[in-house]
C-alpha cells in the first residue's frame, strides 16, 4: 500500500488553493472547477470543493470542521519560511523547538487546519528524516 494523498474539503476554493500554493511555493493542478491537487517531492495535497462531498456520501466532509489533524511540511529553514509567511498567514504559535528535536512553526489555513512547518535540528532528528 501507498500513501498517495490528504485531501481537504474547502468551502473557498480559491483561497485555500491561494494559500497552499503560497505555502508550499508549487502550482496547483486544477483538474476541475471543484478540484486542484499540489503535488510536492514527499506527498500530494488534493483540495476539493464542498460540493464533491455529494460525489461520495452527502455529509461525510464539512469544510472548517477539523480538530483532529495538523498537515506538516518539512523545510530547510523554519526561521525563514516564518520570516517569509508570517504576515500574510494566520500564526498559531512562532518557531519553537519541541521534544523530539524539530524546531516549528504552526499556522493555519483559510478553514482552519493547522499547518505545521518543521526542520530536524537535532542530530537524532536529521537521522531520522534521512531517508524519507
Amino acid at each position: 500500500m501507498k500513501f498517495a494523498s490528504t485531501r481537504l474539503i474547502a468551502s473557498d476554493m480559491t483561497g485555500m488553493v491561494a494559500f497552499y500554493e503560497l505555502v508550499t511555493g508549487c502550482r496547483a493542478d486544477w483538474l476541475a472547477p471543484l478540484f486542484a491537487e499540489i503535488v510536492t517531492p514527499g506527498a500530494s495535497l488534493a483540495i476539493g470543493s464542498a460540493e464533491t462531498v455529494a460525489l461520495f456520501s452527502e455529509g461525510s466532509a464539512e469544510p472548517g470542521a477539523n480538530r483532529t489533524a495538523i498537515l506538516e511540511f518539512m523545510v530547510s529553514d523554519v526561521d525563514a519560511e516564518f520570516a517569509r509567511l508570517k504576515d500574510q498567514v494566520t500564526v498559531v504559535h512562532a518557531p519553537k523547538d519541541l521534544p523530539w528535536g524539530n524546531r516549528t512553526v504552526q499556522i493555519s489555513d483559510p478553514e482552519g487546519t493547522r499547518v505545521a512547518l518543521y526542520t530536524p535540528v537535532t542530530d537524532a532528528a536529521r537521522q531520522r528524516f534521512a531517508g524519507r
